[in-house]
């Protein structure tokens, strides 16, 4: 994702259309049924299908991306469906959330360079509460020369024992190598290579 600046992805989500749709991604909103509303951090975003579905059910949302576009438009959609979002324009480099504040973060088919990616992570650790959950699916490098999403870099695609490795500290709720068929718009069709994780924080006891 920090292939591409801030112009980029305001042209991407130029165009009236919900380019990756309007309904929240399918592993994510199957994650979310199983908790507890709470505060939850939505990371690279987009036009808000995830953060107005995470709203609709009872949860604070703060939600960060590069786009004045895509916030216009996740906006738009909170609006029409009659709930708030809290939606910050800024680099994902350059944000940093409160720490020990939130009940869950999603990570939803956010790439980065393997050192950006890094430095995300830990900031989504920090920013967990204790026992908070993480969601989070990805592209897998099997991704590569696919069509259906995804930077065609096979360092910004992910790999099971990145994931382990970045999110050590937490335990394993899930994790899996899946190939499935997306249906998220038009950008996001086909036959696809993921990882889906869950992850939770330890309690400040342990």
């Amino acid at each position: 994702m920090d292939n591409f600046d801030s112009k980029f992805w305001d042209e991407r989500f130029s165009s009236e259309e919900y380019i990756y749709g309007t309904s929240p991604n399918k592993f994510f909103r199957q994650q979310l049924d199983k908790l507890s509303p709470g505060k939850i951090l939505l990371v690279g975003e987009g036009e808000g299908r995830n953060a107005v579905y995470a709203a609709k059910n009872g949860w604070r949302v703060d939600a960060v991306d590069y786009s004045s576009v895509a916030r216009d438009k996740a906006l738009k959609l909170a609006k029409e469906s009659g709930v708030r979002i809290n939606y910050n324009v800024q680099k994902i480099q350059t944000f940093f959330p409160v720490k020990n504040y939130y009940d869950a973060a999603a990570i939803i088919f956010v790439h980065l360079n393997p050192f950006e990616r890094k430095k995300l992570h830990r900031k989504i650790l920090d920013a967990l509460a204790p026992k908070g959950i993480v969601i989070f699916e990805v592209y897998e490098k099997d991704q590569f020369g696919k069509t259906s999403g995804g930077p065609q870099n096979l360092e910004m695609l992910y790999s099971l024992d990145e994931i382990k490795s970045d999110f050590a500290e937490l335990d394993t709720v899930l994790l899996k190598k899946e190939n499935i068929i997306l249906n998220e718009g038009e950008k996001h069709t086909g036959e696809a290579s993921i990882i889906r994780y869950v992850g939770k924080k330890k309690s400040s006891t342990e």
